[in-house]
């Protein structure tokens, strides 16, 4: 498990959050007591999904894998603090309202998709990606 920072452009309203990334070895360990899938988002820079585990000693992980196209095997394993992963469910479950809200208004005509809370999500996970990729673990 390596940790490292990440920091946030000041308009993306984010502390810096501190992240573990995970060697397969540490994902079994953070995961053997199960997992629980809360939800995932198909991004330009990979495919994320979202879910805490228990460890065998009763331990609470928060976790996100990352897929990129083309590979049924994960290309990285993150791990956050409560905090921080509220942080992302929140902008997940905002979106879902923002576009029931959306779809709502009759006679609205989109020419381009809104900057929504999906999209913020969306590079917030960027800043996580290119800072991570560089670590081996």
């Amino acid at each position: 498990m390596r940790s490292f920072v990440v920091g946030f452009h000041q308009q993306d309203k984010v502390d810096s959050m501190q992240i573990q990334k995970l060697s397969e070895e540490d994902f079994t360990k953070a995961t053997e007591g199960g997992t629980r899938h809360l939800f995932e988002i198909d991004t330009n820079i990979g495919f994320f999904i979202f879910f805490d585990a228990e460890g065998a000693d009763g331990d609470v992980s928060y976790l996100v894998l990352q897929y990129e196209e083309g590979n049924d095997d994960p290309t990285a394993c993150y791990s956050f603090q409560m905090k921080d992963f509220y942080e992302f469910m929140a902008l997940y479950l905002n979106d879902q309202e923002y576009n029931e809200e959306a779809e709502a208004v009759e006679g609205e005509e989109a020419d381009e998709e809104e900057y929504g809370p999906i999209h913020h999500l969306a590079h917030l996970l960027y800043h996580i990606v290119e800072e991570g990729q560089s670590l081996e673990v």
